[in-house]
């Protein structure tokens, strides 16, 4: 299975999803993240690399702008906001199927949204570090069928 995660800049949040389920090593999962409005090739930021890395958590990461082909790739698209899901649906209708947001999908809460920590401190990465890493954990338990 071929999972994308979906976020803005392709510098926090779906980089940080894709580290955290990569760490993950589960057979026939292939992960990738990018960003609606990513600028190829961007650095995730300092905060997602020091809190990936405080976790014990591998990740190399360079941004990739969504295109096509990634979206092609991708048998399951989990995006971190409904604007994201709505501008990709709305770009690519006939992949309505696959795209979900990542709250969504795993079926947590009223609210869809995942907080962008861009721009903020520490405290708000590691907290959004948490948060993604129990919707990882909700999200593996969903796809090896527990």
């Amino acid at each position: 299975m071929n999972i994308l995660f979906v976020c803005t800049g392709n510098t926090c949040r779906s980089p940080m999803a894709e580290a955290i389920l990569k760490g993950k090593q589960i057979d026939n999962i292939n992960v990738r993240s990018a960003g609606i409005y990513a600028i190829p090739y961007a650095e995730m930021s300092a905060y997602t690399k020091l809190v990936l890395d405080e976790a014990n958590i591998m990740h190399q990461h360079q941004a990739t702008q969504l295109s096509s082909a990634e979206i092609e790739w991708a048998d399951l698209i989990l995006t971190m906001t409904t604007s994201h899901r709505e501008s990709i649906i709305a770009n690519f209708p006939s992949e309505e199927q696959k795209v979900f947001t990542l709250k969504e999908y795993t079926s947590t809460t009223e609210l869809q949204d995942v907080v962008d920590p861009y721009g903020g401190t520490k405290i708000m990465y590691e907290q959004t570090f948490q948060e993604l890493n129990e919707l990882i954990d909700r999200l593996v338990k969903k796809i090896e069928g527990n």
